[in-house]
């Protein structure tokens, strides 16, 4: 069985509802002609506002969306409930107590399981990072840092890359630092990953771009990719 991760660097139906490019090609990795879609918004503490906007748009496209709170849980079984999703969509927000809340319900290792079966595994900002040995973070107010997060994915992840002024000088800062090589990716760009490895880069904005970082010989090393534009 497949196992696939989408890690979105920002984009998708929450900020470019007008666009969802990203959203269909997520839909697209199923295999499944109507894919069973799960929001999950524990990192923004399960906003009402944004689970609507999940459900807006996941009606534009063909799928049965459902979502996932910790706040107030399925009935029955939360293993059964996780195992039973073609796709889990986790959205952005503070990836600390995302991290913190999912190992207290167990759902880290309902969702391992759940991937390893064959389940998509995607997410923007904080939902992009946490697949990853490490991310960067605002989780602490005021400033960008290294997280530790599943380590589904080798290395680390920077979302927002071109979004957030900062989110650049504070990655090559994290990373001379010691912080593990890794990706980043501008708003609209999503990292796609078979069985553990890198396939692609894809892109919602044609002008938005992927990069692989590295502190190499005292040194920062960026290269700089071009996604493939999803039109």
């Amino acid at each position: 069985m497949k196992k696939q991760i989408l890690a979105m660097g920002g984009g998708g139906f929450s900020m470019e509802p007008d666009n969802l490019a990203l959203d269909r090609f997520l839909l697209s990795l199923s295999g499944k002609e109507r894919p069973k879609i799960c929001f999950i918004g524990t990192a923004s503490g399960d906003a009402e506002s944004y689970i609507e906007k999940f459900y807006v748009s996941m009606k534009e496209l063909n799928c049965k969306p459902s979502h996932l709170s910790l706040y107030k849980g399925p009935e029955g079984s939360l293993r059964d409930f996780v195992l039973d999703k073609d796709i889990f969509y986790v959205g952005g927000g503070n990836t600390r107590n995302l991290m913190a809340l999912w190992k207290e319900w167990n759902l880290d290792i309902y969702l391992k399981e759940a991937y390893e079966k064959g389940t998509v595994l995607a997410g923007i900002s904080a939902g992009s990072i946490c697949w990853f040995e490490q991310g960067v973070t605002d989780s602490v107010p005021g400033k960008l840092s290294s997280l530790d997060c599943l380590g589904l994915l080798e290395g680390s992840n920077c979302p927002h890359y071109d979004g957030e002024s900062d989110r650049r000088e504070s990655y090559h800062q994290l990373l001379s630092e010691g912080m593990k090589n890794g990706i980043a990716c501008d708003d609209g760009v999503a990292s796609y990953y078979v069985d553990g490895k890198l396939v692609e880069f894809v892109s919602s904005r044609p002008t938005a771009s992927a990069y692989e970082v590295a502190f190499v010989g005292g040194e920062i090393i960026e290269n700089k990719i071009k996604p493939r534009f999803l039109k």
